[in-house]
């Protein structure tokens, strides 16, 4: 008898087991159930199934919400494709039978094909409501298979990407805005700048006519030509940095980042910086190099950025203080350049306010001129080449402003570069014969600065063209040996008479040198890229405009020397 018990007991506790699986299965089914409930009556995404033909069969709470129908108006009625908008449902055909290879008609075919290959499909297309009305709808579709692997249907998940369209919308308008107030901005600095200029030229050319003329200043005149000069270079300088920083945070700087010799531009820039520091007594000491290094950053702005510093260095250190240049590696592959000052220092609160625009901190009313927007400047060239800066100071012992660039190696020989530098150091030969120089400026102030500049060159004469037509005709008559073009002329542009000349070839040889009071980079390279041998801007500064025009000079001589320079000669003759 006990045996007997034992198996009761053992098939009851079977019962028990099959009883609790069951539950477990019941509230399974259950819950499954409710899930599958919540989702077709789920009022935010719209569910509609089909079947293999792509007739409706389900047709869930949220697309009714989204779509004005009632299940029993498109249940066994209709299909999808007749809900969307007919002409996308064509473009989607059209560009689908173009990415497959295969024709596709447009209808639900449009819309399942995809997916009836295996394809996972994500499409965006408008849904057309009852009452007529449009919405912008994301949409997945997936098809439905049997054990067997035979579709019997598709199911269309779809959500309404109105809010995003709308952001979307919102955004682009709003960027094309900034982006038309930017150009509006740059257009307007470009003109102002122009306008500036045009008149400066004019203050600083005279005014260094006078300097260095013959007989030469009273002592008096003299400290009075010295602040007109002060105070025009002093402008001059307020306007290319407002103008380089506006370009700067509009996004319209254009950087060649290319192999640039720390050897060469720390040359360049000792040149430049020591004849300041010997007039306020400053000591200056600049690192000799074992080895090139070679930084990959725009060497203009290398330039810019290394000269601001070390003329802040200067200016603003003790006399009989010092300067000194200092180039360390920085791992793993960074070279840091320090410039050190021995002045006065700055607080703590001092430095956090140093990149600040018009901040001078607390200088303004110092013996020394200064804008507040160099360092500005400064930092954010710094960041455009991919760099970084930064500055450590200690009241009473002075401050080091440092930059650090990445390494790169060195370029291989530019062929270009090295001829042109031949020609820059080759000298005019003594004795030539008289040359002569056509100069197209419809300003007469410019004029005149310019004829008084060359009355200097007893080897030159001058000829001048109000307009570009005028030129035109000029150079195709005189064949000079070299054209100073100014941009904005009355009637053609500049840049198109320089074309007209370029095209001809009886002075297509001629060198053209822009003179212009327009000074925004992008101008600039545009106007070189046209085809323009040099782009000097206005102010004039005197050397440089002599230097510019000694390099087009001796350009000119060894193009008259070839056979098309040659040709061109003996067609004028």
């Amino acid at each position: 008898m006990p045996e007997a018990e034992d198996g009761l007991a053992l098939a009851d506790d079977a019962g028990k087991q099959e009883r609790s699986t069951e539950v477990r299965r019941q509230r399974a089914l259950l819950k499954a159930g409710a899930l599958q409930n919540a989702i077709l009556t789920s009022p935010n995404f719209s569910i509609i199934a089909t079947d293999e033909k792509g007739i409706i069969q389900l047709f869930n709470v949220g697309a009714e919400r989204m779509l004005g129908y009632s299940a029993a108006e498109v249940v066994n009625r209709i299909s999808p494709s007749d809900i969307h908008d007919p002409q996308e449902v064509m473009e989607r055909a059209q560009a689908l039978s173009l990415e497959l290879a295969t024709p596709i008609a447009p209808g639900f075919e449009a819309l399942a094909f995809k997916a009836s290959r295996g394809i996972e499909d994500i499409y965006e297309l408008s849904y057309i409501r009852k009452d007529g009305s449009r919405f912008p709808a994301v949409v997945s579709i997936t098809a439905l298979r049997e054990d067997y692997g035979d579709i019997i249907g598709y199911l269309l998940i779809g959500t309404d990407n109105s809010v995003r369209k709308r952001v979307e919308s919102e955004l682009n308008q709003a960027m094309a805005a900034a982006e038309k107030a930017n150009r509006a901005k740059t257009d307007f600095l470009s003109a102002m700048s122009h306008e500036l200029r045009t008149p400066l030229n004019a203050i600083l050319g005279f005014a260094q006519l006078i300097d260095s003329g013959t007989p030469l200043p009273t002592p008096s005149q003299k400290r009075n030509l010295d602040q007109i000069l002060k105070a025009g270079w002093y402008l001059l300088e307020l306007i290319n940095e407002i103008l380089d920083l506006a370009l700067i945070e509009s996004g319209k700087v254009t950087l060649s980042r290319e192999p640039v010799s720390l050897v060469e531009v720390m040359l360049e820039c000792r040149a430049m910086i020591e004849p300041q520091a010997q007039k306020r007594g400053i000591g200056m000491t600049f690192p000799r190099f074992e080895i090139p290094y070679f930084v990959k950053a725009d060497r203009t702005r290398v330039k810019q950025v290394l000269i601001n510093l070390l003329f802040n260095a200067i200016k603003y250190n003790r006399p009989g203080g010092a300067v000194a240049v200092e180039c360390t590696p920085s791992p793993p592959d960074s070279i840091r350049i320090s410039v050190r000052d021995t002045g006065a220092g700055l607080a703590p609160e001092q430095l956090a306010q140093l990149f600040q625009p018009f901040n001078r901190l607390g200088k303004e009313s110092s013996a020394e001129e200064g804008t507040g927007i160099g360092l500005v400047v400064t930092k954010r060239l710094v960041e455009l080449m991919g760099g970084v800066i930064g500055v450590d100071s200690a009241i009473g012992v002075g401050s080091v402003f440092w930059i650090e660039l990445s390494l790169t190696t060195a370029p291989q020989l530019a062929v270009r570069e090295a001829e042109r530098a031949a020609l820059v150091g080759s000298e005019v030969p003594a004795g030539s014969l008289l040359r002569t120089l056509l100069y197209v400026e419809d300003n007469p102030a410019n004029l005149e600065l310019v004829e008084q500049l060359i009355a200097r060159r007893p080897d030159l004469r001058l000829l001048s063209a109000a307009d570009g037509n005028l030129a035109v005709e000029f150079a195709r008559a005189y064949l000079p040996e070299v054209i100073l073009m100014d941009i904005n002329l009355p009637g053609i542009s500049g840049i198109d008479a320089m074309k007209i000349l370029r095209a001809d070839p009886t002075t297509a040889h001629i060198p053209i040198i822009a003179l212009s009071a327009n000074a925004v980079p992008r101008d600039i390279e545009r106007a070189l890229e046209a085809g323009f041998f040099n782009y000097l801007t206005k102010p004039i500064k005197v050397n440089q405009f002599m230097d510019a025009l000694d390099v087009a000079l001796q350009f000119s001589r060894t193009a008259a020397a070839t056979p098309a320079g040659r040709a061109a000669g003996e067609v004028q003759a």
